[in-house]
């Protein structure tokens, strides 16, 4: 396919997505089912754009003064890096390209200064989370918000089980992976340029084997921060599809024993395979219907991934924040005191208990901590700062460090951290062991 039939499939699936209100991915497969003759090159190239209009729909629809599907994929190709000019050329004589937006447009998207815009527009969000997200980040708001709409890099986990990182880095290197800034075992390959697309790092021989999976930086950071190591029991309560239990599994280095919980039998589907690959054997997999009294009062520590927003993750799913309402906030948030209250009851006096979002939101990170130290006095909030430094003894503060409770947690996000957006805290049970 030449351009105009890119832009012209990315219009046609934007509209789909705005008259249907579904997500992106649907969306994207649909077309791609319909449109068999399009080549796996092709449709990268219409997700790219697609997806660049998603991560910059109000900021775009402001600078060409035209929000229609038409003119914000024209105006997310130029802002891509073409110039008006060439995209000219590039659609001359396409009978599958669209009629391109009046050209004045073009002209106000070169000029216009996002620092004119009203601040919701220039953060890209929509009106209502103008004040939540001021709340949560501070006086940078509009700064942090806009870095969640920048391409992601694909950030990867060392499986310490199976191999070193300089190992599975030798052996990713054609792809360009480097270390990660922060995290001890993580590879990160740089965000996608133009139309180009990541690699299926998956059919890789490394990945095959167990060396290694995919896991963005915050994710084994919060991981790494819990502070799993040989010889402790651990719960992740929230276990999901398994992707922080196999990095605590990997800190403990097979000694000492990890439950994985979750409610959602299919959220927790993939976690059997993903165990056999990675050589965890010290995993034990609870179903949602099993009892777990007898594990109640014995943990060490409890990870608590809690259901949330997914704010922070607006890099990778740039629709969901168009698709968030206060309704759906509000739900999640009764959901977080629910499952907190519930870990608890597992952590020893004297262990630890560990909270993490993949959300930047107050509401959800530490307002809840806050509310369950409020019904659970025999908690207490611990300095996530000094916890970084004892793991990632770095100069500075890449995270957005907030006063909770007597304690500490910290916000990692895009812009500071250079990862998603993740909350973490660790809260400490009273008591002897």
């Amino acid at each position: 396919m030449r351009l105009g039939g890119r832009i012209a499939a990315a219009i046609e699936i934007i509209e789909d997505m705005d008259s249907r209100r579904r997500p992106v991915a649907d969306a994207l497969k649909d077309w791609g089912l319909s449109h068999r003759f399009a080549g796996s090159g092709d449709r990268a190239a219409i997700g790219n754009i697609v997806y660049d209009v998603l991560r910059r729909r109000r900021s775009l629809g402001w600078r060409m003064g035209d929000d229609t599907p038409r003119a914000l994929a024209f105006a997310a190709v130029v802002d891509a890096g073409l110039s008006a000019d060439d995209l000219s050329t590039s659609l001359a004589g396409d009978r599958f390209a669209p009629q391109m937006p009046p050209l004045d447009g073009f002209a106000r998207l070169a000029q216009a200064r996002l620092d004119d815009a009203p601040d919701a527009v220039a953060a890209d969000v929509p009106d209502w989370l103008a004040v939540p997200l001021a709340r949560s980040l501070g006086d940078d708001w509009v700064i942090e918000a806009r870095a969640m709409g920048d391409r992601p890099p694909l950030d990867m986990r060392v499986n310490t089980l199976r191999a070193s990182r300089d190992d599975v880095m030798a052996k990713l290197g054609a792809f360009g992976a480097v270390p990660t800034p922060h995290a001890p075992h993580g590879l990160r390959i740089p965000p996608i340029q133009g139309d180009g697309r990541h690699p299926n790092v998956q059919v890789e021989e490394a990945f095959q084997t167990g060396q290694f999976e995919i896991q963005d930086e915050g994710s084994q950071i919060a991981a790494l921060l819990a502070g799993a190591r040989p010889g402790l029991s651990v719960l992740d309560y929230c276990a999901g599809a398994g992707g922080k239990t196999l990095a605590l599994a990997a800190d403990m280095a097979g000694e000492g024993t990890v439950h994985a919980y979750d409610a959602d039998r299919q959220r927790l589907a993939p976690i059997w395979d993903r165990l056999r690959r990675a050589g965890a054997e010290a995993v034990t997999v609870h179903a949602p219907r099993d009892d777990l009294s007898p594990l109640a009062g014995t943990m060490d520590l409890v990870l608590v991934d809690a259901p949330c927003t997914g704010s922070g993750t607006w890099r990778r799913r740039p629709d969901a924040r168009w698709r968030l309402t206060e309704q759906q906030l509000h739900r999640r948030m009764a959901e977080q005191e629910k499952v907190l209250s519930a870990a608890a009851q597992f952590v020893r006096p004297g262990g630890h208990l560990a909270y993490v979002t993949c959300s930047v939101l107050e509401e959800e990170n530490g307002a809840r901590v806050g509310r369950f130290v409020e019904t659970h006095p025999d908690f207490r909030v611990e300095d996530a700062s000094t916890l970084w430094q004892q793991q990632l003894p770095i100069a500075g503060t890449p995270y957005i460090p907030a006063d909770v409770a007597g304690g500490r947690a910290m916000t990692m996000t895009p812009h500071r951290t250079g990862t998603d957006g993740f909350f973490f805290a660790r809260l400490a049970r009273i008591g002897d062991a």
